[in-house]
């Protein structure tokens, strides 16, 4: 079925019946009985206070309120006759269905008073059926983190960005129940800051038939909305790096208070000049120098005859200044803002936006003494959404939501590839173990991607058993790219020059790939059980085309007139399935199941589609459009326990079988010795684990939580690119054909998190260990072993945040300090692969002293480790 025939045309608006997006709403349902016969009540008025909303009980006394956002509210209860009850500090959570339950007095007198109950956070959720962590904006302000992807991190079953032992890239980001992913690589496509968010859900296990195009993790973000009163917020910070740890560092002793600084600005308040109107917004700027030195000896263009056997003889040019030079720097600004409009009463009008531009640079250690041959990276994202709610009645509602998603990358030393200060790749010299001595990347990336999605939802409570979802959801994809080198010899008159189109070093493409899903789930909410039945129906059109012949992919050994064919569209059916049963009003246990369906990151789809093969040894990847969806099946099983009135305990068991991973393949040409590598789905994989946790709810002002993770993650292939890495190693070897642990098996995740809250001070803790990741052991390049069946050294880390909080006049204010990597600790990301060790190697036993710099120097590695502690101070004042 073609997503442009007439067909689909009037499939999608026969379709407009059934549909809903990801949820951004919760709603707050239960029984209003009286207290002395029990009988339901009908007719009582419940009251969302300081809003429009609610509802009244009926014939059975019962009462549901929909689409309310996440946060916490008030309800009022009122009916003659009964005395009022307000109950406050009740939370709603997205896609969650907060219960309260009411039992009223009767009351002889009018007016004989109000009974106001304070309301505790539902520890047991009984509609829980999957793993998922909702952390609201009171929690986030608390915890000793900047950035959104930190926050991410630091859930259970996250390890460097891998959910539940998935490769990267297989995470749905959505932003207010749109998805905000790059179909290029799965990364997340704007720039999100806390100050922004109300409220993040992270769901590492099964999740609901209404998010797709995901297998190991979903992540909803839902953004602050408007207040009816006006509030200013603006904090500001700055720091640096303090470590002792010099070497591996270098220029790190020297503590510069403005190496971190950052500014952020919110506004939020009513619009008046449009009633009924409310908007937020939020603008930062950071700029941070990093913690990756090195120092300008060499400029690109020094020249370095270093061919003489006799290193006296050698003239080496070094033109550098001699300063140090900040290496991984980074430099952001950052907008999000959001306008809310009540049309009318049953009719509500969101705008949202955001706008981020990033430049920095990522650390080479080759490059450290000539740090301005390294290429400058850019990046201009953007995201708008329009949101129309139209409210039917008190159990039916429904969206219509369209967005704008660009996200523009791009890589070079010079933006004018013509620019003078190019140089010849010949200086790009270095002795075997030595650094750069000239020379500069020659390289030039381009990328964009632009995707306009249109989704239309109808959620409704048909009784007070069932909730109705369903809903569609069509994505227009637009991606760009323009990669190639630069050539600078005798040939081209000592000039820059791009190489011609048809040469491998020059490749581009623009691909327009869609995407529709419809999908259906029934939420049955029984006194003693809840199940949520759903299937997901996903369909996909890559706009692309794969060669007939994969020993002549460009037709021209047999001269094919027509040597490709069009790429075939891919469609899948998921059902899901939840179980939550409370076992006793303190203990529920749930099992979750599901078929999960992501079509590949689009970057394996279309790479190198002009299907060009460089002769010789095999140094070409080839994309392939003919791509099928990976897939996985997730079974779950888990119980939340009430221990106490305040400790909750949370286990779980999983496993995941994971089937049509990407991978390569070598192919034959025709001409004899040249070959190339494709991607395919090859690859496999199974992860298996357990996870406990215990959350202690505040004590006065003590609060915490701790939670373990045990997994074995296995696979036959960590990187895509495995099969293709293995034939071009000399000589080459054989690639794994058996299960052995991903790179990012870490068997045992802990974290504690503890929280002290006084009136006007408060601090933070967080730890975190975790169990050493595997390598493959080698000695002079040669495996000693089967492939990582070694594992690096164990992380531990400790994170602190502190603040003091006065008000002068009505202006309060809020000093606090936050250290990340409190202990200073050399946690190591990489190891030398003869030792398992990050500042130890077996190379200087059989290579020889280096001439130009030591080769201690070379083998000492600043990048193989996290970052040194960091300590920043800052001052928020509200308004």
């Amino acid at each position: 079925m073609k997503l442009r025939s007439p067909f689909f045309i009037l499939f999608i608006i026969l379709g407009l019946s059934l549909a809903l997006y990801a949820g951004t709403t919760g709603k707050i349902a239960g029984y209003i009985t009286d207290a002395v016969t029990g009988a339901p009540l009908t007719g009582v008025n419940v009251i969302l206070m300081k809003t429009s909303v609610g509802a009244a009980t009926d014939l059975n006394g019962y009462y549901v309120i929909l689409n309310i956002p996440p946060g916490k509210y008030s309800l009022k209860i009122s009916m003659i006759g009964y005395r009022e009850v307000q109950l406050n500090d009740v939370p709603v959570h997205t896609d969650f269905t907060t219960s309260e339950d009411f039992q009223l007095q009767q009351t002889v007198l009018e007016g004989q008073g109000e009974v106001i109950v304070m309301g505790r956070r539902p520890d047991i959720q009984r509609d829980r059926t999957s793993t998922m962590t909702v952390i609201g904006s009171d929690e986030i302000s608390k915890m000793p983190v900047t950035e959104f992807q930190e926050l991410i991190n630091l859930q259970a079953g996250v390890v460097n960005g891998h959910f539940r032992g998935g490769r990267q890239g297989e995470v749905s980001y959505m932003m207010d129940g749109i998805s905000v992913s790059d179909p290029y690589n799965g990364s997340m496509a704007v720039e999100v800051e806390n100050s922004s968010i109300q409220e993040v859900k992270v769901i590492s296990g099964t999740f609901s038939a209404e998010y797709g195009q995901a297998m190991s993790g979903v992540v909803n973000i839902i953004t602050k909305t408007g207040t009816e009163h006006f509030r200013g917020n603006a904090n500001f910070y700055s720091g640096d790096y303090m470590s002792r740890h010099d070497p591996p560092f270098f220029n790190i002793r020297e503590f510069d208070p403005a190496g971190i600084r950052s500014g952020e600005l919110t506004l939020t308040g009513p619009v008046v000049f449009i009633p009924k109107t409310s908007f937020f917004i939020s603008a930062r700027k950071l700029i941070s120098d990093g913690y990756l030195y090195g120092r300008s000896e060499f400029q690109p263009s020094d020249l370095s005859n270093i061919d003489d056997p006799n290193p006296a003889n050698w003239n080496i040019q070094r033109s550098g200044n001699g300063k140090s030079r900040a290496m991984n720097p980074n430099e952001k600004i950052s907008l999000n803002g959001k306008l809310s409009l009540k049309m009318f009463s049953a009719l509500n009008l969101e705008l949202q936006g955001s706008y981020s531009n990033r430049n920095w640079k990522d650390y080479n250690h080759l490059f450290k003494y000539n740090p301005d041959g390294i290429a400058n990276q850019y990046q201009d994202r953007y995201q708008f959404s329009t949101s129309l709610t139209h409210i039917v009645s008190q159990s039916t509602f429904y969206t219509f939501k369209f967005n704008q998603l660009y996200n523009n990358y791009e890589s070079y030393v010079h933006a004018d590839p013509f620019d003078a200060g190019y140089v010849s790749p010949q200086l790009l010299r270095r002795l075997g173990f030595g650094f750069y001595t000239g020379g500069m990347d020659m390289s030039h990336f381009y990328r964009n991607t632009r995707v306009n999605t249109f989704k239309w939802n109808l959620t409704s409570q048909i009784n007070r058993r069932h909730e109705l979802k369903a809903g569609w959801e069509y994505r227009l994809n637009n991606l760009w790219l323009h990669q190639y080198s630069l050539r600078l010899d005798r040939t081209t008159d000592w000039l820059p020059e791009i190489y011609p189109e048809e040469s491998v070093n020059n490749n581009q493409y623009r691909h327009k790939p869609r995407e529709f899903a419809l999908w259906l789930e029934d939420k049955m909410e029984f006194q003693r059980i809840i199940l949520t039945l759903g299937l997901r129906w996903d369909y996909f059109e890559p706009d692309g085309v794969v060669p007939k012949n994969l020993r002549d992919p460009q037709g021209t050994y047999k001269g094919i007139e027509n040597p490709f064919k069009e790429a075939a569209a891919k469609q899948q059916w998921s059902p899901r399935l939840g179980i939550s049963y409370p076992i006793t009003d303190q203990g529920a246990i749930h099992i979750s199941y599901g078929h999960f369906f992501q079509i590949p990151n689009f970057e394996y789809l279309y790479y190198n589609s002009e299907f060009e093969v460089q002769g010789g040894a095999l140094s070409t990847i080839m994309g392939n459009a003919d791509l099928e969806p990976k897939k996985t099946t997730i079974y779950q099983v888990g119980l939340q326990q009430m221990l106490n009135q305040t400790l909750v305990m949370e286990l779980t068991g999983y496993y995941k079988d994971i089937r049509n991973l990407v991978g390569t393949q070598i192919n034959e040409l025709y001409v004899l010795g040249d070959s190339y590598a494709r991607y395919v789905n090859r690859d496999y994989g199974n992860v298996r684990g357990i996870a406990v946790s215990l959350t202690q709810n505040p004590i006065g002002i003590l609060s915490g939580a701790i939670d373990y993770t045990y997994q074995i993650a296995e696979g036959n292939a960590s990187d895509p690119n495995a099969v293709f890495y293995d034939q071009q190693s000399d000589p080459p070897r054989a690639s794994e054909i058996q299960t052995v642990p991903l790179d990012w098996d870490q068997t045992h995740t802990l974290n504690i998190s503890v929280s002290l809250s006084p009136k006007n001070w408060g601090a933070g803790i967080i730890a975190s260990f975790g169990s050493g990741l595997p390598y493959t052991p080698e000695y002079q390049n040669q495996r000693t072993s089967f492939e990582n069946s070694e594992r690096k050294p164990y992380t531990f880390n400790v994170d602190l945040n502190a603040k003091y909080n006065f008000q002068l006049m009505k202006i309060r204010f809020s000093l606090y300090a936050q250290v990340k990597n409190l202990f200073d600790r050399q946690n190591a990301i990489q190891v030398f692969t003869d030792t398992g060790d990050p500042a130890t190697s077996l190379i200087p036993t059989y290579v020889p002293e280096q001439p130009i710099h030591r080769l201690s120097d070379f083998l000492t590695r600043p990048d193989y480790f996290m970052p040194p502690r960091q300590v920043i101070v800052g001052i928020k004042v509200n308004i």
